[in-house]
């Protein structure tokens, strides 16, 4: 904890990630809800890129694009996610295009897998003398 809402999170490797729960315009850093999309669109892009060149296709520029619908009440969980894959290529189809993304999505990337778990949860005080 950095203070009441900044946090930061370190992985085993030493990466860090800046998140806040400040409201514009004194955020610095993504919500933990907005990095739930950011990850959930890296994981897909990846497969989808890696797919379409394993295809031999030519990719010129990718994004995707993410909106979540979210509950009114507390909890405010994504009721609905939406992800729009963007393939900027010249010799792409869309047909082709939306069979990797279907891939990306529904059996390789593991956020999207995640995003169905059961969770669980422990807690323990460690006491300061």
């Amino acid at each position: 904890m950095k203070a009441d809402f900044e946090y930061e999170a370190e992985n085993q490797q030493g990466n860090k990630v800046q998140i806040d729960m400040y409201d514009a315009p004194e955020k610095k850093a993504q919500s933990p809800m907005d990095l739930l999309l950011s990850s959930l669109g890296g994981c897909a892009s990846v497969d989808a890129v890696l797919m379409m060149k394993k295809k031999r296709k030519e990719v010129v520029d990718f994004y995707v694009e993410i909106t979540g619908e979210r509950n009114e009440g507390v909890p405010s969980f994504y009721t609905d996610i939406h992800l729009h894959f963007v393939l900027v290529s010249p010799d792409a189809k869309e047909e082709e295009f939306e069979k990797v993304v279907a891939l990306s999505v529904d059996k390789y990337c593991s956020v999207a897998s995640s995003l169905k778990s059961r969770i669980s949860y422990s807690s323990s005080v460690k006491r300061v003398l």
